[in-house]
């Protein structure tokens, strides 16, 4: 069932890349307002709700990073950075900011399009553009009383609150839920992360265990991801799926 299509604004200084993102996530059932620079977008957000911002790391006058800080202090709309820069620092950067989602380019605009609806999804948007029904039951797995939904993309805890994820944490954590109570390196981690840091580096691995290792914590429970030394990292709870 499709609602209310939730509003999009993408900010991206490249013309010809700014109509065709636009123009495919149109097609994928968004209304998409642009914006070539962080002084349109923010002349955009004073005048339209927008419900998710995809935004260019690379851009004329202020970077996205400094537009993204500037964001959230004063809003937590969720917000997917895409970017051609591919340095460590740059990535690292991207992720200890807390960025919902992160795609480098080139990417699949019919990627960012399920990107941009698990988003929204996971901040409860009703007009989230869903899925359609296959008469399957979601997929749920269960750990250390915490439950994943992978249909959804939903973290909740043995509290039954729910734990907001940027997209590479749960990718990250799919991929350890794959492969309980196995020794993973971080080149293989990399590999198997549905998210889009397979070049990417130790550091950056070892930054987004680290933040999906705190969510997972508990007061009287440690977190199920342990490091082995001189290897890489284990998810040591027991797996069970319905």
């Amino acid at each position: 069932m499709i609602t209310t299509p939730p509003t999009i604004l993408l900010v991206e200084d490249d013309g010809a890349l700014r109509t065709l993102t636009a123009r495919a996530l149109r097609q994928s059932g968004f209304n998409v307002l642009t914006a070539a620079t962080g002084a349109e977008m923010w002349v955009t957000l004073r005048e339209t709700q927008v419900q998710l911002i995809v935004l260019d790391i690379m851009l004329p006058g202020t970077s996205g990073f400094d537009l993204f800080r500037s964001l959230r202090r004063e809003s937590d709309i969720p917000i997917i950075f895409i970017s051609a820069k591919g340095s460590e620092e740059d990535r690292v950067l991207g992720l200890e900011l807390g960025a919902d989602d992160y795609l480098p380019k080139p990417f699949s605009t019919r990627e960012l399009a399920a990107r941009v609806s698990a988003v929204l999804r996971r901040g409860g948007y009703e007009g989230a553009i869903e899925s359609p029904a296959d008469g399957r039951a979601p997929e749920l797995i269960y750990f250390d009383g915490w439950q994943v939904s992978l249909a959804r993309r939903e973290l909740r805890a043995p509290n039954g609150v729910m734990v907001d994820l940027t997209g590479a944490e749960f990718d990250l954590l799919s991929t350890f839920l794959g492969y309980p109570q196995r020794v993973l390196g971080r080149e293989r981690l990399m590999e198997l992360s549905r998210s889009r840091i397979g070049d990417s580096s130790d550091r950056s691995i070892d930054v987004l265990v680290s933040r999906l290792r705190r969510k997972l914590q508990t007061e009287d429970k440690e977190s199920p991801i342990v490091t082995v030394r001189g290897v890489g990292y284990m998810f040591r709870a027991e797996v069970t799926r319905t």
